[in-house]
């Protein structure tokens, strides 16, 4: 919605998803008279009731390894808009984006904030930052918390830790952090694609927390190979099991 109230005019999107009850906490689009539908079904709409001439073209399904290349033909930016646990499709568009040269930028709600990274296709490629090649998947998505938020801003004020499973692959989420994601990626894109303005490729990110009232510019060479992002990984992994009983 943002992009769009912005001018972009030309979109291809992709979610397999419906709309469910827990969904209404922070999703565009979620309401009851939603409930049991598409999510790109009712979010192309909603955008054509604010521009009836956008171009909206819908992948039935969701975007992976096979389909990545296809559904990227002809962008201009990537935003990454999938679940956070969906980590090996992420790898896998992020890796098409790179081959076709397209920038590509994820942004993430964590508490009441959201961090924020870019990668071009010069710069530090999405597995050479996270690092996430052979690991089992609560590694992977411990890892790419760590990744997309070398500050961690959110730590510290979330009221029941137990919320957060990465084997299970749940995690608490705010509507205020879902509107931050959307400000924050759309005005990234926005310097994308007028070629206005710096952008910061990883491994520089950023990570503003509401809550906290604080802005971090994050840097980290060599992505989560960097000392301290490996001791950020094990006091986070140490927390995780703490709070899951060892799992």
């Amino acid at each position: 919605m943002t992009l769009t109230r912005l001018g972009i005019g030309r979109f291809r999107l992709a979610d397999p998803d419906h709309f469910e009850l827990h969904n209404m906490n922070r999703q565009a689009g979620a309401f009851l008279g939603t409930l049991d539908r598409p999510k790109v079904e009712v979010l192309s709409g909603m955008a054509l009731e604010i521009n009836p001439t956008l171009e909206i073209h819908r992948l039935e399904g969701a975007v992976d390894a096979a389909n990545a290349d296809d559904f990227l033909d002809g962008a201009d930016v990537y935003v990454d808009g999938l679940d956070f646990f969906v980590i090996e499709a992420r790898r896998a568009v992020f890796a098409a984006a790179r081959r076709r040269g397209i920038p590509a930028v994820t942004a993430a709600p964590l508490g009441m904030g959201a961090a924020l990274l870019v990668f071009t296709p010069d710069g530090m490629a999405f597995d050479d930052y996270f690092q996430l090649e052979g690991l089992p998947p609560e590694e992977q998505a411990l890892r790419f918390m760590a990744g997309l938020a070398p500050a961690g801003l959110q730590i510290g004020y979330l009221a029941d830790p137990s919320r957060v499973d990465f084997t299970a692959g749940y995690g608490p989420s705010t509507p205020m952090g879902c509107e931050l994601c959307a400000g924050m990626a759309a005005t990234e894109v926005l310097k994308i694609v007028l070629q206005r303005g710096r952008v910061r490729a990883a491994p520089h990110g950023l990570h503003f927390d509401a809550y906290r009232g604080r802005l971090a510019r994050t840097w980290r060479p060599w992505g989560n190979r960097n000392p301290l992002q490996r001791l950020l990984v094990a006091v986070a992994r140490r927390r995780v099991r703490t709070h899951t009983g060892g799992r």
